[in-house]
């Protein structure tokens, strides 16, 4: 019965705290409002439930069945979220709730809440993350982190067809603007009913935090500009991500760099990433330590890591923007011909930096890494990215989480893992494979050249482990310096010609 339903997320409501015993018959009429109802019968025995997932889909499905919703993935997708939109207390609500535990209890007290509230309210749906594949490689440079993305939910061809009839609309304007908190949503931009931003002041601008609906990692937040102003890195930057760690000190803070290829997914709004989580660069220890002239009071070195990574470490926050300005305006007028480091060619600029922040031991930190999005004919997609022998398993932008050490794989690699641990099993040669599993093939001779013990019970840890050392390769493809004599001898010239 549909009502039983409309109690059970009533009562959810009101175990998570999103909605107070004042506010249930006002909240169940808001629901039958939502899903066009005008009747209702109180359940006669207690209303239990198991999960809200079953809730919502159970809701979806009668309103499906009535023609109040489309049946298709992103129509039960905006419906669904329009549900939890009505147990999702205003904004001002939040905001005072997290600054009172900020003020009382502290910086983490005011995130744990906050991000437990981001669950409760779907707006993280705790069930599609869920299905994310995870594990972690040994590596020389430190445990990497391996996930492949099952959670953003797939569009099907009726949910496509149904987003190109859709009227086109600038509003908002792009996915990360502030005036998404309660938008309805539509067919080609995701519903926002139930998400809820946290405004904060950094560089003394108007700057919010939110999670990410997608978490790659834990508390995997998103800091973003109140206005619709592109990336860029520039000495402001390095400001606002140490006054980010200040409010914050358990979370990190980093950046996608500001260019193409080497940038993030959405240049056109600036925005950063952080969390409470320790990637494996963070964990990478300094190979060789550096003195800066002129600023002997900060600990510099470059990171015992594949990327080109220079450390910062000082208690004064002002001397590390400082010098990471100077370091950026060095970098983005560097060329070295014998690493192919160009700062730009026939006047488009090359050179940039992914900035990362985070407080260790008191002190403030910033991991500068070097950038180049430099093309040729040989390396089309960037000679500073993964090349083609490796776009089988990662093609994309190497942005600010794969950088330090966290890989997000396409979902294709799921079903073409499977696939591929069959072949092997079974010994098929090559030439044989399906269509899909082509690309594998060089991969797949190697894999079984190098593991001859290779099984049913041992291929699923063997293709993980291999994955992850693509991955090591990926970042390594993706470093401006190689680790070698040549790259290291490179390194040390640039640090030397930063005045």
């Amino acid at each position: 019965m549909i009502s039983t339903a409309i109690q059970q997320l009533v009562n959810y409501g009101l175990d998570t705290g999103l909605i107070l015993p004042d506010d249930e018959i006002y909240i169940r009429n808001q629901l039958l409002m939502t899903m066009q109802l005008d009747d209702f019968t109180a359940p006669e025995s207690e209303v239990c439930y198991t999960d809200l997932e079953s809730i919502l889909k159970t809701l979806v499905d009668d309103a499906v069945a009535r023609g109040v919703c489309e049946d298709n993935s992103t129509a039960r997708d905006l419906f669904d979220t329009k549900l939890m939109g009505v147990l999702t207390p205003r904004p001002s609500i939040v905001r005072a709730n997290f600054e009172e535990r900020y003020e009382s209890e502290g910086p983490q007290a005011a995130t744990d809440w906050f991000y437990k509230f981001s669950q409760d309210t779907d707006y993280i749906r705790r069930y599609r993350i869920k299905r994310d594949l995870k594990w972690v490689t040994k590596t020389p440079y430190g445990d990497l982190d391996i996930t492949i993305n099952l959670s953003k939910p797939e569009k099907d061809p009726k949910a496509i067809a149904a987003a190109k009839l859709a009227p086109q609309s600038a509003y908002p304007k792009c996915q990360l603007c502030a005036e998404n908190e309660g938008y309805a949503g539509r067919m080609n931009h995701p519903a926002r009913e139930n998400h809820r931003i946290i405004p904060l002041t950094i560089n003394d601008s108007a700057w919010n935090l939110q999670y990410s609906p997608y978490v790659y990692y834990n508390e995997h937040c998103i800091v973003f500009n109140n206005q619709h102003t592109p990336m860029k890195i520039e000495r402001a930057t390095f400001r606002k991500l140490l006054d980010f760690v200040g409010l914050f000190p358990h979370y990190f803070v980093g950046s996608n760099a500001d260019l193409p290829i080497v940038g993030g997914s959405i240049l056109s709004h600036d925005h950063f990433q952080g969390g409470h989580y320790e990637f494996a660069m963070a964990k990478a220890p300094v190979e060789k330590k550096w003195v800066f002239p002129g600023f002997e009071d900060v600990d510099a070195g470059i990171v015992h890591w594949p990327m080109s990574c220079i450390r910062l470490t000082s208690e004064d926050d002002a001397r590390l923007v400082e010098l990471a300005d100077k370091i950026l305006t060095a970098w983005r007028g560097y060329s070295d011909e014998s690493c192919f480091i160009f700062a730009e060619t026939d006047g488009e600029p090359h050179n940039t930096i992914t900035p990362i922040a985070r407080m260790r031991d008191g002190k403030y930190q910033l991991d500068l890494v070097l950038r180049n999005n430099i093309t040729t004919p040989e390396h089309p997609l960037g000679v500073f990215h993964p090349h083609a022998k490796l776009h089988h398993i990662k093609k994309e932008n190497i942005g600010l989480i794969e950088v330090m050490g966290l890989a997000v794989l396409p979902s294709r690699l799921k079903k073409e893992m499977a696939e591929l641990a069959d072949v092997l099993v079974q010994r098929v040669p090559t030439a044989q494979y399906p269509e899909e599993l082509q690309k594998h093939a060089a991969w797949a001779e190697d894999i079984l050249a190098r593991h001859p013990e290779l099984n049913a019970d041992n291929v699923h840890p063997i293709l993980q482990d291999e994955i992850g050392h693509v991955f090591a390769e990926v970042l390594t493809d993706a470093g401006v310096y190689k680790l070698d004599e040549a790259g290291r001898a490179g390194f040390a010239r640039f640090l030397a010609s930063v005045k």
